[in-house]
C-alpha cells in the first residue's frame, strides 16, 4: 500500500515539474516571438527655419542590426503612418547601407504604422529613434504614450536614443508617475543642442524637460557615447549610441527570456 502511495506522489511531482517546464519554455518561446517596434517621426521641418529633418537613419539602422541579427523581428509606426522623413542619410555608413537596401524593412519603414494600427499585446519592446523632428511630434502624441505605458507595464522594455526621448516625457504610468520619475534617463543634451544652434529652435530643451518628469538624468562630453539602463528602460545619448542602445534592449530581452 505504502508503495503504491510513494509511486502516486512520484508520479503527480513528475506530471507537475513536467508541466512547469513546459509552460516556463512555453513562456519563452512566447517572449522570443513578440515582436519590436521602432517609433520614428513624421515632422520634416526644424521649426521655423526652413532646415529638413525627420528620423535619423544611423539611430535606425544600428539598433535594427543588432537585433535584427539576434532573430527579432522589427515594426515601425510614425504619428502619421506611411512614409516618414529621414535625416542623416549617409550611404557610406555600411550599417546604414545594409539597412536602406534591405528590401523587406525598406518597404517596413516606408509603410510605417499608424498608432491606431498597433497591437500593443503583440510587442516585448518600443524603441524611440532620434532626428530633430520628434521634438515636434513625439512628446504630445497620446497614442504613442499609451502605448509604451502598456509595453513597459506588460513587462516589456522601453529603449529610446538621443532626440527618441522625447517619446518619453509625457508617457504616465498607472500609478500617475511619469515613466522616467525616479529612473537613470539620458538624452541629446542640453550642451549638444547649444552647440548644433538649435536650443532656440526646439519647442523644449530634452534634457530639461526630462529632468522635470523627476529623470535622474546622466550625461558625457558632446558626442560622446552613453548608454544608461534602469529597470526595464534604456536610454543613449546621441547618434554615436544608438549601436549600444541596441546591444543594452539585447541583454534586457535575454533577461525577459531566462
Amino acid at each position: 500500500m505504502k508503495n503504491k502511495i510513494v509511486s502516486a506522489v512520484l508520479s503527480a511531482i513528475c506530471v507537475f515539474t513536467l508541466s512547469n517546464c513546459s509552460q516556463v519554455q512555453n513562456k519563452k518561446s512566447e517572449n522570443m516571438n513578440k515582436k519590436i517596434l521602432f517609433a520614428v517621426t513624421s515632422h520634416d521641418k526644424k521649426g521655423d527655419t526652413g532646415q529638413p529633418t525627420g528620423y535619423y537613419l544611423g539611430e535606425v539602422s544600428h539598433p535594427w542590426e543588432v537585433l535584427h541579427k539576434a532573430g527579432y523581428e522589427i515594426d515601425f509606426v510614425s504619428p502619421n503612418g506611411g512614409t516618414p522623413p529621414v535625416d542623416g542619410f549617409n550611404l557610406e555608413d555600411p550599417t546604414n547601407k545594409a539597412f536602406w537596401e534591405n528590401k523587406e524593412y525598406k518597404a517596413k519603414i516606408d509603410n510605417s504604422l499608424k498608432p491606431s494600427e498597433v497591437k500593443t499585446e503583440d510587442y516585448s519592446v518600443i524603441f524611440f529613434a532620434g532626428g530633430h523632428g520628434t521634438m515636434w511630434d513625439f512628446a504630445d502624441n497620446t497614442e504613442l504614450a499609451k502605448i509604451t505605458a502598456k509595453i513597459y507595464e506588460n513587462g516589456g522594455v522601453v529603449g529610446a536614443v538621443c532626440h527618441g526621448p522625447a517619446g518619453l516625457v509625457n508617457v504616465k504610468l498607472n500609478n500617475g508617475k511619469y515613466l522616467v520619475d525616479g529612473k537613470k534617463i539620458n538624452a541629446f543634451t542640453n550642451e549638444e543642442e547649444t552647440a548644433v544652434k538649435l536650443e532656440n529652435i526646439v519647442p523644449f530643451l530634452l534634457e530639461s524637460k526630462l529632468i522635470e518628469r523627476g529623470a535622474k538624468f546622466e550625461k558625457s562630453g558632446l558626442w560622446q557615447p552613453h548608454v544608461t539602463v534602469d529597470q526595464r528602460v534604456v536610454t543613449g545619448q546621441n547618434p554615436q549610441s544608438a549601436k549600444g542602445v541596441g546591444e543594452a534592449i539585447l541583454e534586457e530581452l535575454k533577461k525577459l527570456n531566462k
